[in-house]
């Protein structure tokens, strides 16, 4: 519904109350709510914000009118249709709280707690409606833990070994820099209050600005120089600069030898990939691997800015390790705007244990990958006692999960008890027998978890909760109740909200010195204390919070084999020890592609990316018309040639297919992508489209490091369909 106009109508005066963006962005958005007589008339950006600027992007520049489009779930609601359907009735939340319990007490009796699975992940990032609501709970119940890796656990993982818990280089800092790369992130889509940084840099200081990604997009139109790359082959490129920047004698040997280790170790294994051989292996021709190194080398300061995408290939953790030891091998570091960012998230000083409770996970409970639910449910994975029950919250895993017909199999089973807490019956919600109705930002209280800049936000709510939906804490608070659990497990959640958003932060630690919740409370926002972006040079002088206190090119938490690494512990509650892991970053190939892979490219010739869409946020909008209109639907990009090859036209509906599965869409001529390789936005629902989305032809494999997806990672072949139709 709409708010409509009503001529006699005279409001009460405005009131603006502060809130952040709930959405899994770097940007994390200062918000104005506007209200006028209990109703969200407006949101604005706060201009006074230093990063965002008063900005809103595309996604949520209406975000009012989202909190009352008209499918929105109101609701708890029952199934009363075939799985798969859509088809619910209207329940009270007493019937579906007794629902839940009585399956679930029926499923604990017969099989054990560990046959319940909940899948969530960073559909709203706040501290206590996003990542972590349900992690208590469940390990309290006692059930399979749901290893969270959709995204940043492959870059987290090489992240720590190389640097350490650093929140690394501020993007804020970036208006520093002198040469900037962009390696593999759109960032006027995905970041888009960081990129005017980068503009004030070229502005300012003549910076140049370099993006390595395998398609020209929005932001490798607007730099200097764009470098297509192979997927997947980020790594050898790496490692190629490093090469070349030893070759040419432009490492900063004091820097090296007085805060780094293994660079003995580091340049023996880069002295594998001159050049030529990284032309070979990446597509860019050895000069201009050679020009890169030794621009980036000798413009000081220099700055990575690295995105998500590059861990979604079989060996995306090792490329984002090598990466992550060029700043070192320069001295990058040494300056303000120098160095590299992933995700400063590490700077804030929030207590995940105490959020998520670790230590009430039965021992010896098992873990399962949220990536591989579909091999989960389906019995491919070998489980003892199988999945019977699967709760999902802050996802939509059959949109984003890899493997996507084998999820929508698993999720038809009859015998699978599903509960889906959601805004919209979305893709997953459709197969659900249980659905529950939550909160969006602007009803509800948290602290944001903020993982593109170094400011904590404070989203205060600004209306009440319409129909019957509730936070995904106190959802978890009435499930506490109601499973019985025991007077000391109960003193977790009989707490306020604002009790558990002091509780869940170290307010003694440095980073939050002269910063309270009731500061917070009154003015939405602050910095951390951790250097302004006009002198934060968090390295200069080493101090890298690794077991070495150096760099480490060398990484001492990969030696000794048997690999383990305490990056998100607790929030991911089940991170396991994996194998061997090569301490020294190396090149290593995707599983799919025509190089590392040609027998399967005889059948399937044409590598595909699916990146993030420049309308949604993930999944999130795919079904508001006004988004829908801007992002436009399902589309196969393809190169002219690669067409022609295919006798396919312009506009002409084609199946891009695999073993996995298939889906269609209009095929799009496109000359920016490299030859060979396709391109489909991820995050189209499948009522909009032929039934399908993208990730029916991902693998459900992993990266090497952090269990990450491979997304990126994957061969198809594209045809034209003959019946010239599509639904929606």
């Amino acid at each position: 519904m709409t708010l409509e106009a009503d001529p006699t109508y005279v409001p009460k005066e405005l009131t603006i109350v502060r809130g952040a963006c709930p959405h899994d962005c770097p940007d994390t958005c200062a918000m104005l709510y506007h209200v006028e007589d209990g109703k969200l008339v407006d949101v604005k950006g706060d201009p006074d914000h230093p990063m965002t600027r008063g900005g809103l992007c595309v996604k949520v520049k209406n975000f009012h009118e989202h909190h009352y489009q008209s499918d929105r779930l109101l609701h708890p609601m029952r199934r009363v249709g075939a799985k798969g359907a859509g088809e619910f009735e209207r329940i009270s939340w007493d019937e579906a709280l007794a629902e839940i319990k009585r399956r679930w007490t029926s499923i604990i009796d017969e099989y054990g707690s560990q046959a319940i699975m909940p899948h969530a992940y960073l559909g709203h990032q706040g501290v206590l409606n996003g990542l972590t609501a349900g992690d208590a709970f469940f390990n309290r119940l006692g059930s399979t833990v749901a290893e969270k890796t959709y995204c940043e656990s492959g870059s987290s993982t090489a992240w720590h070994m190389t640097v350490g818990g650093s929140g690394g280089l501020d993007v804020e800092s970036m208006a520093h820099s002198k040469y900037i790369i962009v390696w593999g992130m759109n960032m006027t889509s995905t970041n888009l209050h960081g990129w005017p940084f980068l503009l004030e840099a070229r502005k300012n200081n003549g910076a140049k600005i370099v993006v390595i990604d395998p398609f020209r997009t929005r932001t490798a139109r607007q730099a200097d120089w764009h470098i297509p790359i192979r997927p997947g082959t980020d790594g050898a490129l790496a490692l190629g600069m490093i090469h070349e920047i030893i070759a040419q004698g432009l490492v900063d040997t004091d820097y090296v030898e007085k805060y780094t280790v293994g660079y003995d170790e580091l340049a023996a294994r880069a002295a594998n990939f001159p050049p030529e051989r990284v032309e070979e292996i990446t597509g860019i021709p050895a000069d201009d691997v050679r020009t890169l190194a030794r621009e980036y080398a000798t413009t000081p300061p220099a700055a990575i800015r690295q995105g998500v995408a590059l861990e979604r290939s079989r060996g995306g953790g090792q490329a984002i390790r090598a990466i992550t030891c060029l700043p070192a091998l320069i001295g990058a570091w040494r300056h303000v705007g120098g160095g590299t960012m992933e995700m400063p998230i590490w700077e804030f000083p929030t207590k995940f244990d105490a959020i998520c409770k670790p230590e009430w996970i039965p021992e010896g409970t098992r873990v399962v990958n949220e990536l591989d639910l579909g091999m989960a449910l389906t019995g491919e994975l070998e489980l003892d006692p199988p999945i019977q029950s699967l709760f999902v919250y802050n996802s939509n895993p059959v949109s984003q999960g890899p493997a996507q017909e084998k999820t929508m199999r698993g999720l038809m089973r009859d015998d699978l008890f599903t509960v889906v807490s959601e805004h919209f019956i979305t893709d997953t919600a459709k197969y659900a027998d249980i659905l529950l109705p939550a909160t969006m930002q602007a009803e509800q209280l948290d602290i944001m978890v903020t993982w593109g800049h170094l400011y904590i936000s404070l989203n205060q709510p600004a209306i009440e909760a319409p129909g019957e939906c509730v936070p995904n804490v106190e959802l978890f608070r009435r499930l506490a109740r109601t499973m019985e659990f025991d007077q000391e497990s109960m003193a977790y959640w009989d707490r306020t909200d604002r009790e558990m958003l002091i509780d869940f932060h170290d307010w003694a630690a440095p980073a939050l010195a002269g910063i309270t919740f009731e500061k917070l409370e009154e003015v939405g926002w602050m910095r951390l204390n951790v250097g302004t972006p006009d002198t934060r040079a968090p390295h200069a002088e080493g101090n890298f919070p690794t077991p070495s206190g150096k760099c480490e090119f060398k990484s001492s938490l990969a030696e000794g084999g048997n690999f383990v690494v305490p990056v998100w512990r607790s929030m991911y509650d089940g991170m396991q020890p994996g194998g061997y892991v090569d301490p020294v970053p190396d090149y290593i190939p995707p599983f799919e592609s025509p190089q590392s892979n040609p027998e399967l490219a005889e059948r399937f010739p044409l590598s595909i990316i699916s990146p993030k869409p420049h309308a949604f946020l993930n999944s999130q909008y795919g079904n508001a018309a006004d988004k829908q209109q801007v992002q436009g639907g399902q589309r196969v990009f393809i190169h002219p040639a690669d067409a022609a090859e295919r006798g396919i036209g312009e506009g002409e509906l084609v199946r891009v297919f695999n073993d996995r599965g298939s889906f269609q869409g209009p095929a799009v001529y496109e000359s920016d992508l490299i030859p060979g390789l396709v391109m489909a936005n991820v995050g189209h629902w499948q009522g909009k489209t032929s039934g399908t989305t993208v990730n029916a032809i991902t693998a459900d494999r992993h990266c090497s490091l952090g269990n990450a997806g491979v997304y990126g990672d994957n061969l198809v072949e594209v045809e034209k369909v003959a019946d010239q139709a599509i639904a929606g």
